[in-house]
């Protein structure tokens, strides 16, 4: 029940944000960690039974236990909620938005708009970088800005696990490349319009709020037709990955 214990889940299942947090403002890593590895585990609560009452059931159960620590209960021990509550305290109750965005996974429900794919993307992963953000020093007066981040960020993530996503049915029916073009295209204008204002960011927050390596990349491929996201997206390496959190270590820049 320690701290070491996320940041392993963390390096194993979210090697991006794992790298980010190596980066962020040492008064910040343990909520940055212990944050995300919540995070991991709520994303796969939905998928931890086939039957959609289960599933439920099992999301509900970090629901509750969030809930009782906003209201200052302690959790049992275990290896993500006690250093989560060492880290957050009673702060851990607003972390239960994170889980309620999920419900919609229980039901194994593809989406059949690219609205709905923004929405989801904005309750989940925008939800999460404001959370980190807000954390790492960004004060209200930035929340939109940080949101184009997430938009993009999100969506750009979301794209990149299509292929996955379609063959659990939570992906997009029918599959038109003109859908995956148009969120791309979303993805794309979002980090536009927070590179213009990163200036208004403290550079505390770039931990925060980077969205990963070769995300441009990716997707001007989307928009350009040249790479389908519902077949196969391009593979990240390992030297892509520590390129860009070695950008990220030197200059600050989250932006691109």
């Amino acid at each position: 029940m320690t701290l070491d214990a996320c940041t392993e889940t963390l390096r194993q299942h979210d090697p991006d944000r794992f790298g980010a947090v190596l980066v962020a403002e040492p008064q910040d890593r343990a909520a940055l960690v212990t944050l995300y590895a919540l995070n991991l585990e709520i994303a796969r609560a939905p998928f931890q039974s086939a039957e959609p009452m289960l599933a439920e059931m099992r999301l509900q159960w970090w629901v509750d236990r969030l809930d009782q620590m906003g209201a200052g209960t302690p959790p049992p021990l275990h290896d993500v909620l006690t250093p989560l509550w060492q880290a957050w305290g009673t702060q851990a109750g607003d972390l239960s938005v994170l889980a309620e965005a999920r419900r919609r996974d229980c039901d194994r429900q593809p989406f059949d708009h690219p609205d709905q794919v923004v929405a989801y993307v904005e309750a989940t992963t925008g939800a999460l970088m404001q959370i980190a953000a807000r954390r790492c020093g960004a004060h209200e007066g930035v929340r939109d800005i940080v949101g184009h981040q997430a938009r993009g960020a999100g969506l750009a993530a979301w794209l990149r696990a299509l292929p996955q996503l379609q063959a659990m049915r939570l992906g997009v029916e029918p599959a038109r490349p003109e859908d995956a073009q148009a969120l791309a295209e979303q993805a794309r204008d979002g980090l536009r319009l927070a590179a213009r204002l990163h200036g208004k960011l403290p550079r505390r927050a770039a931990a925060a709020l980077y969205p990963g390596p070769r995300v441009p990349r990716l997707l001007s491929e989307i928009i350009a037709g040249r790479c389908d996201p519902f077949a196969v997206t391009p593979a990240i390496t390992p030297f892509q990955r520590r390129a860009s959190l070695a950008r990220l270590a030197l200059t600050g820049h989250w932006w691109r």
